[in-house]
């Protein structure tokens, strides 16, 4: 079930649609802040470098640099914070909570009958902030459920708990 009001129900399952409990990991915050200032790195290296060597447009590849950059900041300054406030997930013994995003918020509950994968995913940058992303894959045309910005001994025990919660559900008959 996806967005709706706070307090809706999924019908199938009469599992209540509420906000969840939890927050990230804090790393997180700074999981997001490295994330943001790589990507705003790539473009304002790629501007300023082409400013400096194609004379005729340098002023406005620096300008352009200059604005990207300002941008970035701003956005690294800013975003993890609000992003932190507003996701938030959890796990019961009957579904997988989740919600996210900032402008646009999506609220999603998996009930565990029809969860048909749980993975643990560490990138390079999550490896070096100590996180990691479980990935909760159901039955749901609107895709896997994702719960990212975990302390990665946390996801280990979440998926291995969740991993036990669905072998001993019986599967959805609908």
């Amino acid at each position: 079930m996806t967005g709706g009001r706070n307090g809706a129900r999924s019908e199938a399952s009469g599992i209540r649609l509420r906000p969840p409990r939890n927050t990230l990991d804090r790393r997180a915050l700074g999981w997001w802040r490295t994330r943001l200032l790589l990507t705003t790195a790539v473009p304002v290296l790629v501007l300023a470098v082409l400013g400096a060597l194609i004379g005729p447009a340098r002023s406005w590849l620096l300008g352009a640099a200059g604005a990207v950059a300002v941008l970035g900041l701003g956005c690294t300054a800013f975003l993890p914070a609000w992003w932190y406030r507003v996701h938030r997930w959890e796990i019961t013994e009957d579904a997988v909570y989740v919600r996210t995003g900032a402008l646009w918020q999506e609220w999603r509950i998996a009930p565990m009958s029809r969860i048909q994968t749980v993975d643990t995913v560490r990138g390079p940058l999550e490896q070096a902030f100590r996180l990691a992303t479980v990935t909760v894959t159901t039955a749901s045309s609107k895709g896997a459920l994702r719960i990212e910005g975990l302390d990665h001994e946390l996801a280990a025990e979440l998926a291995e708990r969740l991993t036990a919660i669905t072998r001993a559900t019986p599967g959805d008959a609908t």
